[in-house]
């Protein structure tokens, strides 16, 4: 029998993960991307395997799966720049530790290997975690991956492992499909056995999409970095305003956190903070959902986030060097993904907002199995 074919649209998170999961299964795989190097919301994060926000049920076990994924392969491709970190969500003040020692007493703190500790505890786990804290929760099964260089590492990867089988093209955007095929903007055809589109935030930039983008949004985030941090900051770090955004904390008495500050109300902030492998520290962010976007960057929500990463951390931050924004797209439904079949032998894989770079492995094994692919 001849060798089975595979044609990826997209090199985010979710395109290269389909990509490597299909040649890891046996697939000759052309790798499609519109760009001469994708540089959306797949290389905008923070890193964040982020398993302790996860909601319960399939959300979870999804992100679950996944970390596992990460962490081998992590191993194998050092590039990824796999740290399995944990993170440590503080609470600054008694009104706050009160809602997160609620939660950590939840069986699902449990199922998430979440722990609530107390100040000198968090010193200990991070020693970076210098300001007036009044406890953490501390989630040892969340990671951390290097986002602006772990699309080249999987890429890197596939072409040495996979070599004759695996093709990357850039610069080939992708304009119509049709049964087992994608045709691009010089007209040519890429046919293959399974078609995954995975073109994040561009959902519905194909005929046919109009069903799924129905139960889609769009989300533009806004974030930073400085420049090195001396500091070994041991564990990605948050703020109480995550507890607001991730589902996970829906069981957790939130309504006595009061209300949020007037900035981080407008701009549907928190804080998240990873040290990257540099040094440098990625900061943010906001979430905005209505369209059209502001092509600006906001300084409110940059002072208010610096501000908080201080009082924290307890010492003056590194100066700015870099400030971005970034779109992702969202299951309105809090689906994990949008997955459709387009065409025959053609699915659109798209939507897990936040999740994508957590849930991405999972995302890509569960296409292949809905697909009828076995490894």
């Amino acid at each position: 029998m001849s060798q089975p074919g595979a044609v990826v649209v997209g090199a985010g998170v979710l395109g290269t993960w389909h990509a490597l999961e299909l040649a890891e299964a046996g697939f000759a795989v052309s790798h499609l991307e519109a760009d001469a190097a994708p540089h959306g919301a797949s290389a905008r994060n923070f890193g964040l395997v982020w398993v302790s926000g996860r909601r319960s049920g399939p959300e979870l076990e999804a992100a679950t799966r996944a970390r596992r994924r990460w962490e081998e392969l992590g191993a194998e491709v050092p590039g990824i720049g796999f740290r399995p970190d944990g993170s440590l969500t503080v609470a600054c003040d008694a009104g706050e530790r009160a809602v997160m020692e609620a939660f950590a007493r939840h069986p699902d703190a449990a199922d998430r290997a979440i722990t609530f500790l107390e100040p000198e505890e968090v010193r200990t786990r991070n020693p970076a975690v210098s300001g007036a804290v009044a406890g953490a929760l501390s989630c040892e099964a969340d990671a951390i991956v290097e986002p602006r260089h772990v699309l080249g590492a999987l890429r890197g990867y596939l072409e040495e492992r996979h070599a004759g089988r695996y093709r990357f093209h850039p610069g080939c955007r992708v304009v119509s499909a049709a049964p087992h095929a994608v045709l691009d903007v010089t007209g040519r055809r890429w046919e293959g056995d399974l078609v995954v589109v995975a073109t994040g935030a561009a959902y519905d930039h194909l005929v046919g999409t109009e069903a799924v983008a129905a139960g889609l949004r769009r989300v533009r985030l806004q974030m930073l970095e400085t420049a090195p941090f001396a500091p070994r900051v041991t564990t990605a770090l948050a703020d109480v305003d995550t507890l607001r955004y991730y589902p996970a904390y829906e069981v957790a008495p939130l309504e006595r956190l009061g209300e949020q500050s007037p900035v981080a109300a407008a701009h549907h902030l928190q804080l998240l903070l990873v040290q990257r492998a540099d040094g440098a520290l990625t900061i943010g962010d906001t979430h905005a959902y209505g369209e059209p976007f502001d092509f600006a960057l906001d300084e409110d929500p940059t002072l208010e986030l610096l501000a908080r990463a201080r009082r924290i951390l307890g010492s003056e931050l590194p100066a700015v060097r870099r400030r971005w924004a970034g779109v992702y797209a969202q299951c309105v439904d809090g689906d994990v993904c949008a997955r459709a079949f387009l065409h025959p032998g053609v699915v659109l894989v798209t939507g897990p907002g936040g999740r994508g770079m957590t849930c991405a492995p999972a995302i890509a094994a569960d296409t292949l199995r809905r697909a009828g692919v076995t490894p």
